[in-house]
């Protein structure tokens, strides 16, 4: 009676014996390749799997590039750190290899060719395999979606930077726009290539900010009144339909700054002197000038109270002091004509002090509060003024 010999322990492509294997596990699909002896294996063997070639479409104003149907943000450097990724995107290695190991040497051939050199080392079967691939990189320059919606000037909504009674400074202008370009970024870092600015206009009476879309036009205009103070409006345009028969609207959102800004000298005119403003951020907060009492506009009036701006802390010099008459009076040199006059004497000025600042103003010449002081004071606050009185 002959005696049947189990052919897997024999290759059957060369006959020799193939050492015993582990069986796969429960649900592991079987290799097809395991009956093969190591030599008849690493015959067909290939540790990568590479393209011929790659080619990567490159926006040529923002550097995003093109993969599948989309545009992708990918902060590189250069075009050569664009071919390592594209290419390491395309390399597939044996997933029976393991302890990989690889390396990439770019050779720039033209301005728009990357030959990729790629080494690649690694265990399979228990034996040390490399192998080297060469792929050539083709990078083409393009317009991605968004940068060809700026260039064509698309935009969804626009941020007007007005002021209330009087035209933003330069300073108010400027950081109105930075808070604008601000929140793009912070959206861009999160992957959002549908927020942008399509363009920055200066007009006679402020700014006007075109952004990408609504919402990115309203978080702009809540942010500016949150940091420099006043109120916005919404104005929404119908300009089209979309391809569903949905109305597609352009909103104009209009920022009001408040009229006063804080190192204004304002007169409220209810007999208790001027105030310099500190903060316009709902009620307009100050100190008054002459007192160092903390002032507060009523709740009605907001950052708005029935008052007339004087002067500005920006516009008080250094002058001498003369004499400290007493608690409430100081003796000071007019800046303007040298003389000798008797001012209000804030809380802030010490005996022993030799010069002050003062500001000039219509209703006549007032001595500083110190910075710190007078910021304290301001903190401070008080209920606003009874309406009554």
């Amino acid at each position: 009676m002959s005696e049947t010999r189990d052919t897997r322990d024999f290759c059957p492509r060369c006959g020799d014996p193939v050492p015993e294997r582990a069986e796969p596990l429960p649900g592991e699909p079987r290799e097809r390749d395991r009956v093969l002896c190591d030599a008849c294996y690493f015959e067909d063997f290939e540790l990568v799997d590479a393209p011929d070639r790659v080619e990567v479409t490159v926006c040529s104003h923002c550097g995003a590039v093109h993969r599948g149907n989309r545009w992708v943000d990918v902060g590189a450097r250069d075009y050569t750190d664009v071919a390592v990724d594209e290419v390491s995107e395309a390399l597939a290695v044996h997933l029976k290899a393991e302890q990989i190991q690889w390396g990439v040497d770019p050779e720039q051939v033209d301005q728009n060719t990357i030959r990729m050199h790629c080494t690649f080392a690694g265990v399979v079967r228990g034996t040390h395999v490399e192998a080297e691939v060469v792929v050539p990189v083709k990078i083409s320059r393009g317009t991605c979606d968004r940068c060809g919606r700026i260039s064509g000037g698309s935009y969804a909504a626009e941020v007007q930077i007005r002021g209330r009674d009087r035209v933003p400074d330069s300073a108010e202008q400027s950081k109105a726009v930075e808070i604008a370009e601000s929140l793009v970024a912070e959206r861009e870092e999160d992957g959002d290539r549908e927020s942008f600015v399509t363009e920055v206009i200066d007009q006679p009476e402020g700014k006007d900010v075109k952004l990408s879309t609504n919402k990115l036009g309203k978080a702009v205009a809540t942010q500016i009144t949150e940091e420099l103070g006043g109120s916005y409006s919404e104005a929404p345009t119908l300009v089209t339909e979309d391809g569903d028969g949905n109305e597609v609207y352009r909103v104009t959102f209009a920022v009001r700054l408040p009229k006063f800004r804080p190192g204004d000298v304002i007169d409220p005119d209810d007999g208790d002197g001027p105030v310099l403003v500190r903060s316009v951020q709902g009620n307009l907060k100050g100190i008054r000038i002459a007192t160092g009492e903390p002032y507060e506009a009523r709740f009605e009036e907001g950052e708005t109270p029935d008052a007339e701006k004087v002067g500005e802390a920006d516009d008080a010099v250094e002058t001498t002091v003369v004499a400290v008459e007493d608690d409430n009076a100081v003796q000071v040199l007019d800046p303007e004509t040298y003389e000798a006059v008797t001012v209000a004497r804030p809380p802030s000025i010490d005996e022993d002090d030799e010069t002050v600042e003062a500001v000039k103003t219509d209703a006549g010449l007032y001595v500083v509060p110190s910075g710190g002081d007078a910021a304290d004071a301001a903190e401070t606050g008080s209920d606003p003024a009874d309406p009554a009185e």
